[in-house]
């Protein structure tokens, strides 16, 4: 006669397994989690500066008090366009896009809606 272990540990969740812990790694469901492109002009510099951020205002807020550099130079900003994204894969492909043209006239086209990004 063979002695059976009153615990089965090829269960999960029987003990504190490795396996038990852990979630599994696709739930069935996504999360929508917007992201936007924003651009921001100098009120004392008249320049604009393009970025993204899943929460453009706190970005500018960001930018007028904490961030060094190009923005701290030309403080205080202003959000003058803003577009929301599905994601942040495709918010970043159009950042690069506007900042690609490296052109104060197109980016003032976006701004005034004259181009469809």
């Amino acid at each position: 006669m063979v002695e059976h272990s009153a615990v089965n540990r090829r269960v999960v969740g029987s003990s504190p397994t490795r396996g038990a812990t852990k979630a599994p790694k696709n739930w069935g469901f996504s999360v929508y989690m917007a992201h936007y492109i924003y651009i921001l002009k100098s009120k004392t510099a008249d320049k604009y500066y393009i970025g993204s951020s899943e929460n453009p205002e706190r970005r500018l807020e960001f930018h007028n008090t904490i961030e060094k550099g190009f923005t701290a130079r030309n403080r205080p900003w202003e959000i003058v366009f803003t577009q929301e994204f599905t994601s942040k894969t495709v918010a970043t492909k159009v950042e690069r896009k506007i900042k690609s043209w490296k052109s104060r006239k197109m980016i003032e086209r976006v701004i005034n809606r004259e181009i469809v990004i």
